[in-house]
């Protein structure tokens, strides 16, 4: 007789759901890693915490009674305070949650607080899910559900843990071995049974997922309101030197780019952000009268239209993937005919500026289309050249400059020293300005302005110190004011390159950028001027992208990994119903289409086998058809040999001969039907019995297939009427 498969007792069951409380309690806090929440000293707190206990599970039992009594005040207070301090109701929560986590983590638990554990870790992988369109995610929650199911399996089976003080007898002693007593009582079959179905409820979600039409949860389930974002790349309503440069040491990705024609991209091209243009302590900021002016009231919708006119043709379709952490600012070329959100929005717009500002930096991955939307180097703005046209027009803050006397002086003096005494343009003097600060200044991530009085951007400006883009923007905007032409500083990204995997256009943070704009009166627009070293000349305009694509094709592994995002992101993120009834065509084409390859496969070979088996046959013919099935049938006898080996191997592990196992299947299926005696009691012998006592195997179990076949078809006979 076999021996029945070892059992867990439970102290073991105890020791198993321990270490898997633990391993899920590490799964739901490397959650908060998607989540922008300061929280790394708790982090680091509950991984050490969690990894001592694993290793040592009687040291919980040594912790003082007053430490249990002081823990939940304690949790209450922090609570308390950290919404106090910082005023943001999410991030308090999420570091509630994480000392709860680590409280239930470190203590003996009872059945109850098992089921804390489970609530406290979902919490966060939730809260996770809602703000985090990230790839790896997928990993994580799979991991965390199976881990967590396995985890509630273990609660149910396992006896509540006693209620007396002390240390439990599971956690002192038994800890060796456990994993080799777990895989002895673990049934193969039940556990790929399990892991079959897990995948099939995967595979499941997953096609659901695709098919139920989504619909939006304005603002991300209303959480960005309780959370707010640190922005990495400084693009805000001001800017002080520096601040730009920060953002350019960073490779991360900023933006990503879907264009239906890539022809309208610019070869060179810029995505204007923020428009600053009063500039006061060595600082240029968006002044009151323009947030006043220029922008119109806050209004709330799922979209804009713009001031440029439709045109004939088909426009071109632009989709942004605005990574969260860059700016409430959105970037783009210029004006446009429409502008579309996935979901309502709080925002305000300036035509005029060719700006969209959005009430708060969003905490997560937004997704807008951009119809109609022009490039070039310069922005029309006859309301401006009103504006300055009139008696208030030297009070503008484009003119401004607020500069001590010696300060205006030197500017005065570079400005007589550019112009030659000459009467110039707006553009010929953006121009001759540039050429002299690059004559000047070496570009230069690194930059210090000299020491000494006065303003430091004139400092700069007049010393031969390298400098990074804002310091040449600003200085161009300080000298085109002394020479009595507006201008003002624009912040955003320049260039970006092409994924040649994905095709979609990506800007990193490294290639933020400062140029400014200086007002034409007679052209009554704003040019672009970009005095940095290496930009292009003042009003030129940028080719196509036509030969520019071909010369910044990323196909880089980052590029290939990057190309993974944004297939998330078109398929899946930015999901409506138009794409999900592309995407059901495009799976049931690729169906149909490999159903078809096999098919033609399979008559392919069919017809060359016909031609060779009809073809004439010699002695060389032959010999090679007689080494090839020779060739054949060793492979299948050493298979053969190979799968006995397996049995026998699993036989010496179960205990039980494979002989046993065949001719109890073939007990089952004869017994109560086959009337050969004699069969039944060789078969009975071949199972219980001895094996000198054996009748031969092989000879046995062919008299029960002979049986099985006679027998069944008796029964189709008495079917028959």
């Amino acid at each position: 007789m076999a021996n029945r498969r070892p059992q867990l007792n439970d102290d073991d069951l105890q020791r198993v759901k321990w270490r898997l409380g633990g391993l899920l309690t590490l799964l739901a806090v490397s959650a908060v890693l998607y989540l922008d929440v300061p929280a790394w000293p708790l982090l680091l707190l509950i991984v050490l915490g969690v990894g001592i206990v694993m290793w040592k599970p009687a040291w919980p039992a040594r912790i003082p009674a007053w430490c249990h009594r002081l823990a939940f005040p304690f949790i209450v207070v922090s609570f308390v305070a950290d919404l106090y301090l910082t005023g943001e109701p999410l991030p308090a929560l999420v570091r509630l949650d994480l000392l709860l986590l680590f409280y239930r983590s470190v203590m003996h638990r009872k059945r109850r607080d098992d089921l804390q554990l489970v609530i406290l870790g979902l919490f966060l992988v939730v809260l996770a899910g809602v703000l985090t369109v990230s790839l790896f995610f997928v990993v994580q929650i799979l991991a965390f559900t199976a881990c967590a199911l396995v985890f509630l399996l273990l609660v149910t089976l396992a006896p509540s843990a006693s209620t007396d003080e002390g240390t439990p007898a599971w956690a002192i002693s038994g800890w060796n071995g456990l994993w080799g007593r777990v895989r002895a009582a673990m049934d193969g079959r039940v556990a790929l049974l399990a892991g079959g179905l897990f995948a099939g409820l995967v595979v499941v979600s997953a096609g659901l997922f695709m098919a139920i039409p989504r619909f939006e949860l304005q603002n991300s389930l209303f959480l960005e309101r309780f959370m707010t974002k640190k922005a990495k790349t400084g693009f805000s309503d001001r800017i002080s030197f520096g601040d730009v440069t920060d953002i350019q040491q960073d490779s991360g990705v900023a933006v990503r780019i879907d264009v239906t024609d890539a022809a309208q991209i610019p070869a060179d091209p810029y995505w204007r952000m923020v428009v600053l243009d009063e500039y006061r302590d060595a600082t240029f900021r968006l002044s009151a009268w323009m947030q006043r002016n220029a922008f119109t009231p806050e209004r709330t919708r799922a979209g804009e239209r713009g001031d440029v006119p439709p045109r004939l043709g088909e426009p071109a379709l632009w989709t942004f993937y605005l990574e969260s952490g860059v700016s409430r600012y959105l970037p783009l070329t210029g004006p446009f005919e429409v502008l579309l959100f996935r979901e309502r929005q709080n925002f305000r717009s300036a035509p005029a500026l060719g700006l969209i500002a959005l009430r708060n930096e969003p905490v997560s991955m937004m997704a807008y289309q951009v119809q109609g939307m022009v490039s070039g180097t310069t922005l029309p703005d006859k309301a401006f050249a009103a504006q300055i046209a009139g008696a208030d027009g030297e009070k503008s803050t484009t003119l401004r400059l607020e500069l001590g006397e010696e300060d205006r002086a030197k500017l005065a003096a570079v400005v007589r020293e550019i112009t030659q005494g000459e009467t110039v343009s707006a553009a010929e003097f953006a121009r001759r300005a540039s050429q002299w600060l690059q004559s000047k200044h070496d570009y230069g991530l690194q930059s210090q302005t000299p020491a000494g009085a006065g303003d430091p951007l004139v400092r700069w400006l007049l010393s031969d110190a390298p400098g990074h883009c804002e310091l040449f923007a600003g200085s161009l905007v300080v000298l085109a004011r002394s020479a009595g032409f507006p201008a003002r500083v624009v912040t955003g990204f320049r260039g970006g390159n092409w994924n040649g995997f994905s095709n979609n256009y990506t800007l990193r943070n490294s290639d933020a950028h400062a140029w400014c704009e200086v007002f034409d009166r007679e052209a009554q627009a704003w040019l672009r001027a970009d005095p940095t070293p290496g930009a292009a000349s003042v009003g030129q305009d940028d080719p196509q992208l036509t030969g520019a694509q071909t010369r910044a094709v990323d196909r880089s592994w980052t590029a290939r990994l990057d190309s993974l995002r944004v297939f998330w992101y078109r398929r899946i993120v930015n999901f409506d119903q138009s794409t999900q009834v592309e995407t059901a065509k495009a799976v049931r084409s690729a169906v149909q289409e490999t159903g078809r390859r096999i098919r033609e496969w399979l008559q392919r070979s069919g017809e060359q086998f016909k031609a060779w088996v009809q073809a004439p046959w010699n002695w060389d013919r032959g010999a090679v058809t007689a080494g090839a099935l020779l060739a054949v049938l060793g492979c299948g006898w050493v298979l053969l040999l190979a799968v006995r080996r397996v049995r026998l191997l699993a036989w010496r592990k179960h205990k039980l001969h494979p002989v046993r196992l065949d001719a109890g299947r073939w007990l089952v299926r004869l017994t109560a039907k086959s009337s050969d005696g004699i069969l039944c009691r060789d078969l009975q012998q071949l199972r219980y019995g001895a094996e000198v006592n054996w009748p031969i195997p092989t000879r046995t179990f062919a008299r029960a297939r002979r049986e099985w076949r006679r027998v069944k078809r008796m029964t189709l006979i008495q079917k028959q009427p």
